[in-house]
């Protein structure tokens, strides 16, 4: 890429002397001039998303799952789903009564995480109160994205999916078995309903004992989107527009498995992508509760990106396990759920049945293609690289590159996900971990470690270790080069520019083909997360470095061995804690 920068530099001014020949109607003037409140993001980051034609199961759709309530008889099935519906429900009613505590990246938590701080930013009127945040390194962050956390659903639309939300609707969307089944969650006036009756009414689905249907109509959400949307509408004139409004509308969608987790493998492939006749990959999220309480969210990408999943996921957790509305103990209303429950059921003629069947087939083919494999390396994390003065990301993906140099012989274009919540309507920024520096320290590790000391070694990683901290400012500053460059492509295309050379390079094409796809969310309420590879010779890295140790969950196609990937890292984890322990490093 750097052997490029020339035609970086005359991109820029090709594309800059054509916007600025066309300003006049170019699509940034043009939006801005209609709505003062536009910003880059509006546009050109949904059309990325809602013009790819791909599957979103496994291409876009990530999960999330959570750790068990500490209490463990918490975790019985009907319990759990309870206490996280109602618990999702009341982060629902506060969102929309504007009374969510704001997002906030603390820089120096001890001076403003705290209640006395919050006190007092209460006081400053709304117009100043971000410089008193800004005065104890307190950074609100944007919250756009909430709006569709909730009664929303990606529709399947030739060339372009469209975003729907309705947050008139009150009722939520229940999957199981492949059988769909509604029943509000609110009533009239916007209140809760009560926990009892939300018990009784799972408690009515849980006892339904409908074999599964012979064409479990979520297969259609997994399809290739035109064919989706060409069979949705095949859906809306047999006359089910109705059924479909409700699935749509829904405030979300729980998932409710027949089925215990085995161990972390299972979880993850059930939670990614499951056995595909149990979840509406369209919904903004599906809430998913095994049978032993076992509980993820699975989200769709366009709408929204992890951050805002997380600080949901994290409310959900602490309030279903410190407030829960029901105790295993608690009994169900006495209510007729047969009359508040309604099971949904759609008209399918001889076209959709053929089409469900197919959608059926490439889906358990694409599934038997893709393994996952995990590693929880005990024997450190976030408090041991800190003392040594290390970002402990920057080690992390020092690991990957280190375990990819040993694996392949290689190094490789690189993709971590970087918020850009600081700023308004911020999605993401990318990373790029692979730098000369860790090509030098993965090069010394893997294919020279007797040659250097254990001090040259720490060394060089204190060297990645700051550049990765640059790249990491410059990054959620906006001050990337991924998004630069994409919305250059975008505007020139929408002036009908000629694709500047730089497009055309192999080395943009190279590193735009990202081998290593990684993303770190670190929660205490989260278990394991994961995602798919992103390019069919890549590897899709969840991980997470925890106080004591450095969590990693791997999936990869054929053609690629996870397994042996992650034994790759741990090898270079263990030979990094060596170095950095003044140990000598073995071949």
């Amino acid at each position: 890429m750097m052997a490029s920068s020339g035609k970086q530099n005359n991109c820029v001014r090709v594309l800059k002397m054509g916007l600025e020949k066309n300003c006049t109607s170019s699509w940034s003037l043009r939006t801005s001039r209609i709505n003062i409140r536009a910003t880059f993001q509006v546009g050109p980051w949904f059309d990325m998303y809602l013009t790819a034609r791909d599957p979103i199961v496994l291409n876009f759709n990530p999960f999330m799952s959570f750790n068990p309530d500490p209490k463990s008889e918490y975790n019985d099935q009907l319990t759990r789903a309870t206490n996280m519906t109602v618990s999702a429900v009341r982060f629902l009613k506060t969102l929309r009564a504007d009374l969510l505590e704001p997002e906030v990246f603390h820089l120096n938590p001890a001076k403003s995480d705290t209640d006395t701080f919050k006190r007092l930013i209460r006081f400053v009127p709304s117009s100043l109160s971000w410089y008193g945040a800004y005065l104890v390194n307190a950074y609100p962050l944007d919250m756009s994205q909430y709006f569709r956390l909730f009664n929303s659903t990606r529709l399947p639309k030739p060339s372009r999916d469209e975003l729907f939300t309705d947050d008139k609707a009150r009722h939520l969307l229940v999957l199981r078995k492949g059988h769909f089944y509604v029943f509000d969650v609110l009533d009239q006036d916007g209140n809760i309903v009560s926990a009892s009756e939300i018990q009784a009414h799972l408690k009515y689905i849980l006892s339904d004992s409908s074999l599964a249907p012979e064409f479990p109509l979520s297969y259609l959400t997994s399809e290739n989107r035109d064919i989706w949307a060409e069979l949705r509408q095949k859906l809306v004139s047999g006359g089910n527009e109705e059924t479909l409004r409700k699935v749509d509308s829904a405030v979300f969608c729980l998932c409710l498995d027949d089925f215990p987790i085995k161990d972390l493998v299972h979880l993850s492939h059930n939670m990614l992508h499951g056995d595909g006749t149990n979840r509406w990959f369209d919904k903004s999220f599906n809430l998913i509760i095994a049978k032993d309480g076992t509980a993820a969210i699975h989200f769709e990408h366009a709408w929204g990106d992890g951050v805002a999943v997380l600080r949901f996921f994290n409310e959900v957790f602490k309030d279903s396990t410190q407030a829960p509305a029901i105790t295993p103990w608690s009994q169900p209303a006495n209510t007729d759920s047969s009359v508040a429950v309604q099971k949904l059921n759609f008209k399918l003629n001889d076209a959709l049945k053929t089409g469900i069947t197919a959608a059926k087939e490439k889906f358990d083919a694409t599934m038997k293609t893709l393994t996952i494999d995990y590693i929880q390396f005990q024997r450190g994390g976030k408090e041991f690289l800190k003392k040594q003065k290390l970002s402990p990301d920057s080690v992390a993906q020092l690991a990957f590159q280190m375990a990819l140099l040993q694996q392949y012989g290689q190094t490789v274009a690189t993709y971590e996900s970087c918020s850009t919540a600081a700023f308004k309507h911020g999605r993401t920024e990318t990373i790029r971990p692979a730098s000369i520096f860790t090509k030098r320290c993965s090069e010394a590790f893997v294919r020279e470690p007797s040659k250097h000391s254990a001090g040259e070694l720490q060394q060089m990683i204190a060297k990645c270790s700051t550049y990765h901290n640059q790249l990491t400012k410059e990054a959620a500053m906006g001050q990337g080069f991924d998004r630069h460059l994409f919305a250059l492509r975008y505007l020139g295309a929408a002036k009908g520019i000629d694709l500047p050379e730089l497009y055309l390079d192999p080395a943009y094409r190279q590193i735009n083909h990202n081998i290593l796809s990684t993303s770190t969310l670190s929660s205490p309420a989260v278990n394991i997360g994961g995602f798919a590879p992103v390019v069919p010779d890549g590897f899709g890295i969840a991980y997470a470095v925890h106080d004591n140790w450095i969590g990693c969950n791997v999936s990869a196609y054929q053609g690629r061995n996870a397994h042996e990937f992650l034994r790759c890292v741990e090898k270079a984890l263990e030979g990094m804690f060596d170095a950095l322990e003044g140990k000598a490093i073995k071949s």
